[in-house]
């Protein structure tokens, strides 16, 4: 969350980066000046320092005079060819000379010098002129779109001063940009420079994590680039894709030379030209190499397919290469008695170990459900119930009461007929006076309640139909009387 020149731990004092100075930010390309820490007094000072511009962008050396007390962290004021820009002291003393030796800068070819330590005035500035760099960047890439040119503006950097403006810019060839550069003249009313660099010093300057979630080693520690060819990624057995290998900046990644060595290193060990090893059950071939681990991958090639895969050691391989040059062929790939006895020498007993009382685990809750009561419906009876109602309404039914009704026990699915269809069908017989007869009946039947019992229900058909099967006695002329149970 912090730097040594931010702050220790929790959001930085200084550079107002909120916390992610290790992104863009001060950490930029920065490089720890061990001697100035110690505090070590050195007579035979070296009077040259290393001036970081744009929070690590761009370095560059100038002659630190004894009346400037400039040190390692100070922002200074340095002379420019057409101007003054304002930057931070990163490196000084014997670590100088050490750094323009790695980047092979001769010290007289050091001619600029710093002026005075920067004030807020000076900081000021070069805050403005650090907003105007996007907008002038957007500008830029539409004039260029506009004229036609093959190019792509990747960064602009202005001075302190604001008086001189350097486009850095990508292009496959040779770009006549001198129009270009009288059109961002007219525009912007500073001096131009206009610089060339690769695709790897573009992504050093804007920076941006990679595949492996760090951030670029271009943009952070590495300041030199080595050339990257596929050789390093058949060497560590990666597959060649071109998507996989490729950084932020198109290129193959940096990284496939890291550890490369280690791996060649190892490779040293293997057997060469062994391919196609020959066994008396067959040829095999090598499908895989695990190079740190020592093992070879090899299956019996079959006339439609191959076989089971089995892994040998790089000295088992090495015995059956010197067997086959001298005409011989082993059994078979893996050497039984050798695998036997490595085998009963690997096994140990297991032991177990009462671990009761020192670990405890958590007593689980389980979750309490709430059952929701469902509401009886109102349409029809369902379930047990149903059927009770049913077989009790049926009894009643055959005892000969007159309440119950024939479609009672009827199937679930099945709609009962309307009252008015049965009415309909049902119509009561007249005598010769007009009358119906049923009326008559029913008001006989409510003086004398035994002739009510007497006084029975037309017969139901459906009902009849479905007691066809029963033991009992059956009724003929019509179903007009019943059997007594």
């Amino acid at each position: 969350m912090g730097c040594s020149s931010c702050g220790s731990g929790g959001t930085p004092t200084g550079c107002g980066d909120k916390g992610n100075c290790s992104t863009g930010g001060c950490n930029k390309k920065n490089t720890y000046d061990w001697i100035s820490v110690m505090d070590i007094h050195d007579p035979t000072e070296f009077k040259v320092v290393e001036v970081s511009f744009k929070k690590g962008a761009r370095k560059d050396f100038y002659h630190n005079n004894t009346h400037t007390n400039a040190e390692t962290g100070d922002s200074v004021m340095v002379e420019t060819d057409g101007g003054m820009d304002c930057g931070i002291i990163t490196l000084s003393g014997e670590l100088v000379r050490a750094q323009m030796k790695k980047k092979k800068v001769k010290p007289d070819r050091v001619t600029f010098k710093i002026i005075r330590k920067a004030n807020i005035r000076d900081l000021e500035k070069l805050s403005e002129a650090r907003n105007l760099e996007k907008q002038t960047l957007v500008r830029a890439r539409v004039i260029a779109r506009t004229l036609g040119l093959e190019m792509k503006i990747g960064d602009i950097e202005y001075q302190a001063d604001k008086r001189k403006a350097t486009f850095y810019y990508t292009a496959e060839g040779r770009v006549d940009f001198r129009e270009l550069v009288r059109s961002y003249a007219k525009e912007f009313k500073v001096k131009i420079e206009m610089r060339q660099i690769g695709a790897r010093q573009e992504s050093a300057r804007i920076g941006g994590i990679g595949s492996c979630g760090r951030e670029l080693c271009c943009s952070t520690w590495l300041s030199d680039f080595q050339s990257v060819n596929t050789a390093a990624a058949r060497y560590q057995n990666i597959a060649i894709n071109q998507t996989k290998l490729s950084g932020q900046c198109g290129r193959l990644k940096c990284c496939l030379n890291y550890e490369l060595d280690t791996y060649m290193d190892a490779l040293k060990h293997f057997p060469k030209g062994v391919d196609y090893i020959k066994t008396k059950k067959g040829k095999a071939a090598l499908i895989k190499t695990d190079i740190f681990k020592g093992l070879m991958f090899y299956a019996y090639l079959g006339e439609k397919s191959r076989g089971p895969i089995v892994a040998l050691d790089k000295d088992r391989v090495k015995v059956i290469q010197k067997m086959n040059k001298a005409g011989e062929l082993p059994d078979e790939l893996v050497d039984r008695i050798a695998q036997m006895a490595i085998d009963s020498a690997q096994e140990k007993e297991i032991e177990y170990e009462d671990v009761t009382g020192e670990i405890e685990l958590p007593e689980l809750q389980k979750k309490k459900r709430r059952n929701k009561k469902r509401k009886p419906s109102n349409r029809s009876g369902s379930g047990s119930k149903a059927r009770n109602e049913g077989q009790q309404k049926g009894t009643n039914k055959e005892e000969g009461s007159s309440d119950s009704k024939p479609n009672q026990g009827a199937k679930k699915g099945r709609k009962p007929k309307s009252r008015n269809n049965r009415n309909r069908n049902n119509k009561p017989k007249q005598n010769s006076e007009g009358t119906p007869n049923n009326k008559s009946e029913s008001n006989a039947g409510k003086q004398n309640p035994e002739s009510r019992q007497a006084k029975k229900r037309r017969p139901n058909k459906r009902r009849n139909n479905n007691k066809k099967s029963s033991n009992g006695p059956q009724v003929e002329g019509g179903g007009e009387k019943k059997s007594d149970i």
